[in-house]
């Protein structure tokens, strides 16, 4: 996952701020970073391949000059690691700097039309294409506000972006299309970010923009149209104190090992969270002909087991659905199935495109996620969360927990609902009620025997993780797990 961090602020040093937040996006993975400002009618950059405080030491990336600026933690899609595919990317001229998170699925097709007009685009990224349109649309007169949203129109795919202008030095253009993106407006800066723990602590208030919307921010205002129309949308602004203390990894080397350590309260929360949702969601699958549980990678993991749970407890007939192959494998979606999507973020694009399809279908859509008010809980009549609070680390570790007892939760209740497996669910409940206690237990006896293991693990080229029935659920997690971290 790319991360994308920009700031306009009336004080001169945005370039600190934005080298600060860049830091705290380091848990999405990356191979390069950048950074652009805007100063005296020109845009300045400075980027390249490595770690950001090795960037740092040899560009001085953090006291580039001006107030507003855009910043970039790349992990390589279209185009290999390098200095030259490194973000921000900019036109021809200069003039326009863009820093992209998602995939533009046309950008061949873009990128043969500018090549055609005379652009010269010099990376092998997708996201180029988005600053070459913009300058196109300027040549022609447009505003930049006009030519970003032209150009935004123009590309299909998932995507968030960030852009600035050497003609409007104190303005960020944003766009939001199925890749998260968050305001956040303090009383000397407005920035935008990839994640809310990454916005700086003087930001008292947080906009969560939706698909299809355009904003422009200035120190002064934030404005939202939506990208279609320019219609001014309202702000919808949520109330935030001290957000730096979402990412404070409270005394652990890092957030991987401390998010492992909070399981056992996240047991606890999924076991006090409210009955009637759950009950409710229950429900709607025991009175489905056929349920499908969408997701994917950790997620899709979640989704084997809850299907066997359902299946194994209350006699639903669930089946686990990777989301992206969902479309292909399961043509016959017909009245009386309902959807599960299963999304930690809930902003997972391929789960998010089978919703957006099935929508208008006379078709149930329910969900479980960690992240209320995110785009899969507004396209589901029903959802139910997962309790498990921000997750900063890259590869699932609580969320996964929460996913497997929540999912444990709505199987009992669905037996119970049938009448049937009584002694299976009440036997179900007493362990749920002490899952707490039995992964704390877990963490401190295995915590040596796992440091030895990893060493073991760490000399060897490859691993095999072997197992049968649900425990299958298991072994496709650790696998995940060993490759997401190790890359063994």
């Amino acid at each position: 996952m790319c991360g994308i961090f920009g700031c306009t602020s009336f004080r001169e040093g945005v370039s600190k701020i934005i080298y600060d937040s860049l830091k705290k996006l380091e848990y999405r993975g990356y191979d390069s970073v950048g950074l652009a400002t805007t100063h005296n009618g020109f845009i300045f950059v400075k980027k390249d391949q490595g770690k950001i405080e090795e960037v740092e030491k040899r560009l001085e990336i953090s006291k580039l000059p001006g107030r507003c600026g855009i910043g970039h933690t790349r992990w390589a899609t279209h185009g290999a690691p390098s200095k030259e595919n490194a973000h921000p990317l900019t036109d021809c001229e200069g003039k326009v700097a863009v820093v992209h998170n998602g995939i533009i699925e046309n950008y061949l097709e873009l990128r043969d039309k500018l090549a055609s007009a005379g652009h010269k685009l010099r990376s092998r990224t997708d996201s180029e294409v988005i600053a070459h349109l913009v300058e196109e649309f300027l040549s022609r007169g447009l505003t930049i506000e006009e030519a970003v949203r032209h150009a935004a129109l123009l590309l299909r795919g998932s995507y968030a972006f960030a852009l600035i202008s050497a003609s409007r030095e104190d303005t960020i253009i944003c766009v939001r299309m199925e890749s998260p993106l968050v305001i956040g407006i303090s009383r000397d800066f407005v920035c935008c970010s990839s994640d809310i723990p990454a916005l700086p602590p003087e930001v008292e208030n947080v906009v969560v923009m939706n698909d299809g919307e355009l904003a422009i921010l200035t120190p002064r205002a934030v404005t939202i149209e939506d990208l279609e129309s320019g219609r001014q949308l309202p702000l919808r602004p949520l109330s935030k104190e001290n957000v730096s203390a979402l990412a404070d990894k409270g005394g652990f080397t890092h957030y991987m090992i401390k998010e492992i350590y909070e399981q056992p309260q996240v047991a606890l929360n999924v076991m006090s969270a409210p009955r009637p949702f759950i009950l409710k969601l229950a429900n709607e699958l025991v009175k489905s002909d056929r349920v499908y549980l969408i997701g994917c990678g950790t997620s899709y993991h979640a989704c084997i087991f809850g299907s066997y749970l359902l299946r194994f407890m209350a006699d639903v007939d669930a089946h686990p659905v990777v989301a992206s192959e969902f479309h292909d494998s399961c043509t016959k979606v017909t009245r009386g199935t309902a959807i599960l999507a299963i999304s930690q973020s809930g902003e997972t694009a391929d789960v998010l495109q089978v919703l957006r399809a099935l929508r208008d279908k006379d078709v149930k859509l329910l969900a479980l996620t960690n992240v209320l008010g995110s785009s899969i809980t507004r396209l589901a009549s029903l959802y139910v969360g997962l309790y498990a609070g921000p997750e900063i680390g890259v590869a699932a570790t609580k969320t996964f927990i929460a996913q497997l007892l929540m999912l444990t939760r709505i199987s009992i209740e669905a037996a119970r609902i049938k009448e049937i497996n009584r002694d299976l669910a009440s036997s179900a409940e007493k362990l749920l009620k002490s899952s707490a206690k039995l992964i704390e237990k877990t963490l401190s006896v295995n915590e040596s025997r796992a440091k030895d293991i990893a060493i073991d693990i760490a000399l060897k080229n490859s691993a095999f993780f072997l197992a049968r029935g649900i425990n299958i659920v298991t072994a496709l997690e650790g696998a995940l797990k060993l490759k997401e971290i190790s890359y063994i």
